[in-house]
């Protein structure tokens, strides 16, 4: 007996065969990729504006935000993917607790997550992720080298801040705050960032991007 391909619940896309399951899982994993997507967007490119009229304490709740969200987006090696999830700040605490309350009760691929407060940028070794502000960032070059081959994300403000081998900056551009990613520098630490994210940076510099 013939059956064509309806009759047998199977379907071709692009000259392959695909039963109807197949197809139907297909059709939601494109859906849930969509719906992430969309997510994305609306954490990072549809983020509130930094009015003039705003304080710094408005514009780094702002930034906190984004620092939680940075890490959703990138992948750590194998071996520092277990135990608490650690967000450094160096020096004085921009946030004044801001950050702690936007962790609060959160977690980071189910890993619970940990403020901690050093005082110098060679003390981020044990970090995932290591926030240096503006007035931290002057002339950190040398101190940023013993970090570089380590799984560990910094986060800037200063203008230089990815010349001197930071992974991404933040700045306020047209009242939103932006950012733009070192993509050599992430590989270089062994961190793979998402390309959604690389896709909604203000620019990429450096490393293999496809």
């Amino acid at each position: 007996m013939n059956l064509s391909l309806r009759q047998t619940g199977v379907r071709k896309v692009n000259g392959r065969s695909y039963r109807g399951s197949d197809y139907a899982d297909g059709a939601v994993e494109a859906r849930s990729k969509l719906l992430i997507g969309v997510i994305v967007a609306l954490l990072f490119a549809i983020c509130p504006t930094v009015s003039s009229a705003q304080s710094k304490v408005a514009e780094y709740r702002l930034k906190a935000a984004f620092l939680f969200h940075f890490a959703q987006f990138v992948e750590w090696p194998p071996e520092n993917a277990s135990g608490p999830f650690v967000i450094c700040i160096v020096g004085e605490d921009p946030f004044h607790g801001d950050l702690e309350e936007a962790v609060q009760g959160r977690s980071i691929a189910t890993r619970v997550v940990r403020i901690r407060h050093i005082k110098q940028v060679q003390e981020g070794q044990g970090c995932h992720v290591l926030f240096i502000d503006k007035d931290e960032s002057k002339n950190i070059s040398a101190s940023m080298s013993g970090l570089r081959q380590l799984p560990v994300l910094t986060v800037g403000e200063s203008d230089d801040f990815l010349d001197q081998g930071g992974i991404i900056r933040m700045f306020v551009e047209e009242r939103k705050i932006r950012f733009e990613i070192n993509q050599g520098a992430a590989e270089t630490a062994n961190l793979k960032i998402s390309s959604r994210l690389l896709l909604l940076a203000t620019a990429v510099v450096g490393g293999n991007r496809r």
